[in-house]
């Protein structure tokens, strides 16, 4: 069997990168240096010429009135996307932090705010931030926060991402390109992006391939479907389910090996939550394999992927997870 789940380490360091000093403003936060070297098109955003940017979003509507110098960011696909954008940030939530976004774990000019669904409200506060990026997680909060800064709700839905799943963080991405006046950096990632789906379609477009996306938790298995957290693979990059019937929302319809074997995918990515969630043993062939699951055609042709958990499960709605799932997504059809 294949394995594509990537191991995490947490890089230790100081990792400081001095920003200039604009006048009348805070210094801005230390930014990682894989981040601070990304090139860029756009000219260094000039407070002085900041145009208030107003964004309508599912919980109300927040204008933007100054060039924000202070970001807090407690989602890790908001965290990717200002890294994507080089925007320094001062405070994330640090409880599970992506590989690809490992060098901000122990950055010191970041503070940690808490766990990514309960925010600890009191470090955000006195991270004084003038611009606060949240997701439907942390949307219990949205009052409170927005006392504390501007406070922007990232529409993405994860209950249900068979629509518009990637023109909405396309979206995202152009708004925070406004607001940081990043607009030229934005529209590369929206490209790159857009290629990378259309790489992927042209591999699954006509193939008769069925696939089961299964997470992993605890030895128990729940399978995801169309109108799922993960719709969007089966309607955004063109995979044939092996179980359209199922409508399973954020947490997935537990399963049974007999409902693998009957079902009987020509492929199966499995995440395992576990492995990034509780820090046990990551699922692989030899702790998954009985004698029903062998009897399937993913199992039969290699075509089982234990795919990076950290991109699919943590955050599967930012620019770089999404790059991670597409290259997985077509391992399953490679023989």
């Amino acid at each position: 069997m294949r394995r594509n789940l990537k191991n995490s380490y947490w890089v230790l360091g100081l990792i400081i990168a001095t920003m200039a000093t604009i006048q009348g403003c805070d210094q801005r936060a230390a930014k990682p240096v894989s981040a601070a070297v990304q090139s860029t098109s756009d000219s260094s955003p000039k407070p002085e010429d900041f145009t208030p940017v107003t964004v309508q979003h599912a919980l109300g509507t927040t204008v933007v009135e100054h060039l924000p110098q202070r970001v807090a960011a407690l989602d890790m696909n908001e965290v990717d996307f200002l890294d994507q954008l080089n925007i320094p940030i001062v405070g994330m939530p640090k409880d599970f932090v992506p590989h690809f976004l490992s060098e901000y774990q122990d950055a010191p000019g970041i503070q940690d705010l808490g766990a990514i669904v309960h925010p600890n409200l009191e470090r955000v506060h006195a991270a004084r931030p003038d611009l606060i990026l949240i997701t439907s997680l942390q949307a219990n909060h949205y009052n409170e926060l927005t006392e504390i800064a501007p406070t922007i709700h990232f529409d993405v839905d994860y209950r249900n991402s068979q629509a518009n799943h990637i023109e909405v963080i396309k979206d995202h991405l152009m708004m925070l390109g406004r607001i940081f006046n990043k607009e030229g950096i934005a529209r590369q990632q929206v490209a790159e992006l857009t290629n990378k789906v259309e790489e992927t379609r042209r591999v699954t477009q006509g193939r008769p391939e069925r696939a089961l996306v299964l997470l992993h938790n605890n030895g128990a298995f729940s399978s995801f479907g169309v109108q799922s957290r993960y719709g969007f693979i089966f309607t955004e990059f063109g995979v044939q389910p092996a179980s359209p019937g199922v409508d399973t929302g954020l947490h997935g319809q537990p399963i049974s090996s007999e409902f693998i074997q009957q079902a009987n995918p020509d492929i199966i990515y499995v995440v395992d939550r576990t492995a990034v969630m509780e820090n046990h043993f990551a699922m692989d062939a030899e702790r998954m394999a009985n004698p029903l699951i062998r009897q399937t055609n993913a199992w039969k042709n290699g075509r089982v992927i234990f795919v990076d958990a950290e991109a699919w499960y943590i955050t599967a709605a930012s620019v770089s997870s999404l790059a991670i799932i597409a290259d997985e997504i077509i391992e399953g059809y490679q023989d």
